[in-house]
């Protein structure tokens, strides 16, 4: 079974976790579909927009830890290879026509952060948003300490990426990151209507608007994913990581004490 489903209708490109009996944690082979598909959308006439979506039940869980193991395992005194996450977000974040997101469920770490690249995000009631980095003795990614600060606050950023504690839709709303909270059972056509809706417009004036929205902070988000990308490959293969991973792993709570 295909984990990422890809589906072009409409003039939309429909992109879905089906990882379900993994609550859609994303592999690498998932986020090289993701980017495969985001850099053949870019000149496909046929694609005219970008739908991102998950379950009703659940977006996704993130990042799979059997991945971060792999990496936190690698030397210290070797260079990291680009990870595939990295890949996607940087096409994310530069990816010139619009992109809608439905999320419903968890929405955890990545499963975050990757909407703060969306321009439309539209939620489940039953959503509940985190990015619990430092959790994992990692730290933030994805643009998400630039972000974050200037969508939500500072102070309410620093909450949610220090403390790393689940926020609820309506709070996602509240402070910028969602347009719109639904039932979940609708979340996905709902964003599917708003994305055709977008379709059917001039592609030309879209494209030149979502540019000149992001005109003042496009570029220093990229800056930063390659920033927080060298403190990310650091923190992975710290004791600290390397400790929460493994109580991960081993369904226990992680103790922070000696590290």
């Amino acid at each position: 079974m295909t984990d990422i489903l890809s589906h072009t209708e409409a003039g939309v490109l429909t992109l879905t976790f089906n990882r379900l009996a993994r609550k859609n944690s994303i592999t690498g082979a998932m986020y090289d579909a993701l980017s495969d598909a985001l850099a053949a959308a870019v000149d496909d006439a046929a694609v005219r927009a970008v739908l991102i979506q998950g379950d009703p039940t659940v977006f996704s869980a993130g990042n799979d830890i059997a991945d971060f193991m792999a990496a936190a395992g690698t030397p210290a005194d070797q260079p990291l290879p680009e990870s595939p996450a990295m890949r996607f977000l940087r096409l994310i974040a530069a990816f010139p026509k619009p992109v809608v997101a439905a999320v419903c469920g968890p929405a955890v770490g990545i499963g975050t952060t990757l909407l703060f690249h969306c321009d439309l995000v539209y939620a489940g009631d039953n959503a509940a948003f985190s990015m619990p980095f430092v959790n994992l003795g990692l730290v933030p990614e994805a643009g998400s300490s630039l972000l974050a600060p200037l969508m939500f606050g500072y102070h309410r950023a620093a909450e949610a990426l220090m403390l790393g504690e689940p926020f609820m839709a309506e709070a996602a709303m509240e402070v910028g990151l969602v347009n719109r909270v639904v039932p979940p059972t609708e979340c996905n056509g709902i964003a599917q209507s708003q994305a055709r809706k977008l379709a059917a417009k001039p592609l030309s004036a879209l494209v030149e608007t979502k540019r000149l929205l992001k005109l003042s902070q496009q570029g220093a988000a990229l800056e930063r994913l390659d920033v927080e990308g060298a403190s990310f490959g650091k923190a992975m293969r710290s004791p600290a990581a390397r400790e929460a991973f493994q109580a991960f792993m081993e369904k226990r709570k992680p103790d922070f004490s000696k590290v």
